[in-house]
């Protein structure tokens, strides 16, 4: 089929949509949602047998819908109408959950229902649940829904149902007097990603946004207790709650790590050290051992490593080559493996290029600690989606498995055309050779774990349900720390005494380093221009040409702005 994708944003439901409809053999062109006009003429120009609508925000136009089957991704279940069915699902702690695809008609929501499917609920952030098991649930509904277009079959009515507004703030104000832990989670949970709960710390109204249970600490109900990585705790009624970042109005409206927003507000705090204790359950980074295998998750709040993020992720993993074990494996998060430099702390930075620099250069840390691990095997288990440099830094294990449902972007065009590090030129012409450098860097969009294992860049995808995902590279690891281990240390380390004879690890770096230093200090703002443009969340003014192939094909330009590529 001809399939238009038209969405308010390129985002992870979007691009594993994208990727799953051209791995099914599909024609797939996306239109960023800009204008009616725009919608349709991207209709006309591509002439799509069906639209499907991932992520809008508002109504697709008669004009439109009129003229072809037009497919909506709701993230809730039949008869669920209204903009933030998520936002009240996980604030009413409702226990199952679903995703419909309604076809659009002239009433938001209220279409024949093509196919849907149903959820539990996981105690977790509404993005989270948005990103794993929406995903999957509109993944498997959607095709259900487009085998009936192609059969010509109707959809059902919309059962009863009713409409609801988005969340107002009062419904998710905190009351620290009153309100116990698992209701400060639910509410700061409920509201993830976007609004945020309203609040107020140190007389200043904020946002919170990343919230998680602290297992020890307590105080006065409301009362600052310490601060850990960019975190601070905030004592409940019966326990505290770490919130690890805010979002404040002003010149700087985006998220960014709570004690960079409160500053010298909580200076005073005692502040817990996060890298030299991996245990503690308190931070991003945890570490745990199963017999001879060494776990290392690092859950970084969307996949962004700050610079102090790798400098506590390169103390964890030296701390991890250190144990009597035999297999380390980088786990990653629970939505994301990594997605590379922290953007957002770039931005807030007195001098992003500078702030820049140190990040890359604390990423490349990270990475040639792996590379040069000679005590151990290592394996980058990607259970969360990657992008850009946090593929390359998974690439630095001797190992590489992936969930089936990941969602990979191992390119760096897409930020301002950045040449990229982590030592990719050494480790990419391993696995794919040179003649398949291109293939992966060009590429430009999202892609599976299976396209990624055919392009050799992961060596085995695994179970799609992160639990199996997890039990199955436990169990690999698990093999790996037994059969022939000696022999597999061995050969190890011959290849990068090999390697490093034939040009020095350090070689690799510093050239890619140069580049960067241009993209970072040089005359072509691109980079920045970019960045700026996604922590803002600017407008989007025209699709990618990468990404709207029916205008790539004959040269038309957007109403709304020139054609870029």
């Amino acid at each position: 089929m001809r399939i238009l994708l038209t969405c308010h944003a390129f985002n992870s439901l979007s691009q594993r949509v994208h990727a799953e409809l051209r791995a099914a053999g599909h024609a797939v062109s996306v239109e960023l949602d800009i204008s009616d006009e725009v919608t349709a003429e991207a209709v006309e120009l591509f002439k799509p047998d069906v639209l499907v609508a991932p992520f809008l925000k508002r109504k697709i136009p008669e004009s439109v819908f009129a003229a072809v089957p037009c497919l909506i991704v709701h993230p809730g279940p039949p008869g669920d109408r209204g903009p933030a069915a998520l936002d009240w699902a996980v604030l009413e702690n409702e226990p199952e959950w679903g995703v419909s695809i309604i076809q659009a008609t002239e009433e938001l929501d209220g279409g024949p229902v093509l196919a849907s499917r149903m959820f539990a609920t996981r105690p977790a952030r509404k993005s989270s649940l948005y990103r794993i098991e929406v995903t999957e649930g509109a993944v498997a509904a959607l095709f259900d829904a487009l085998a009936k277009v192609e059969r010509g079959e109707p959809g059902d009515p919309p059962p009863p149902g009713r409409w609801r507004d988005p969340v107002p703030p009062t419904a998710r104000r905190i009351d620290w007097t009153t309100d116990d832990t698992a209701t400060v989670l639910t509410k700061i949970r409920s509201a993830d990603g976007f609004p945020g709960v309203i609040d107020e710390i140190a007389g200043r109204e904020v946002r919170l946004f990343n919230a998680w249970t602290e297992p020890e600490l307590n105080g006065e109900p409301g009362a600052l207790l310490a601060r850990c990585h960019g975190a601070i705790c905030r004592a409940t009624v019966d326990g505290a709650v770490w919130i690890g970042h805010l979002k404040e109005s002003g010149d700087q409206p985006f998220k960014r790590r709570a004690t960079r927003v409160l500053g010298e507000a909580v200076a005073d705090l005692p502040e817990l050290d996060l890298e030299t204790d991996p245990e503690s359950g308190r931070g991003p980074i945890r570490y745990r051992e199963v017999g001879d295998v060494s776990l290392l998750d690092f859950d970084f709040y969307n996949g962004a490593m700050s610079t102090k993020d790798c400098r506590a992720l390169l103390a964890a993993y030296q701390q991890a080559t250190q144990r009597p074990t035999r297999v380390i494996v980088l786990a990653g998060g629970a939505d994301f493996w990594s997605n590379g430099m922290d953007l957002n702390t770039i931005e807030a930075a007195a001098s992003p290029p500078d702030e820049s620099w140190d990040n890359i250069r604390a990423i490349d840390e990270v990475a040639e600690a792996i590379i040069r691990t000679t005590s151990h095997l290592t394996v980058s288990a990607i259970g969360g989606n990657a992008a850009a440099g946090g593929v390359f830094l998974a690439l630095a294990a001797d190992e590489v498995w992936a969930r089936a449902g990941v969602v990979l972007n191992p390119h760096y065009k897409n930020m301002g055309n950045l040449y990229g590090s982590e030592y990719w030129t050494y480790l990419l012409p391993k696995r794919v050779g040179e003649g398949g450098i291109k293939a992966v860097m060009g590429h430009r969009l999202p892609m599976l774990a299976a396209e990624a294992q055919d392009l050799g860049l992961v060596d085995r995808t695994g179970p799609t349900k992160r639990s199996d995902f997890d039990a199955f590279a436990l169990e690999q690891a698990a093999r790996l720390a037994a059969d022939g281990f000696e022999n597999r240390l061995a050969a190890k380390a011959e290849r990068r005494e090999h390697d490093e004879a034939e040009r020095a690890l350090h070689e690799y770096r510093d050239a890619e380093l140069e580049r960067m230093r241009m993209n970072f200090y040089g005359f072509d703002p691109s980079y920045h221009v970019a960045r700026f443009r996604l922590v803002r969340r600017s407008p989007h003014a025209w699709t990618p040409l990468y990404l709207a192939h029916h205008r790539a094909r004959v040269g038309t330009r957007n109403p709304a702005g020139p054609t870029q590529g």
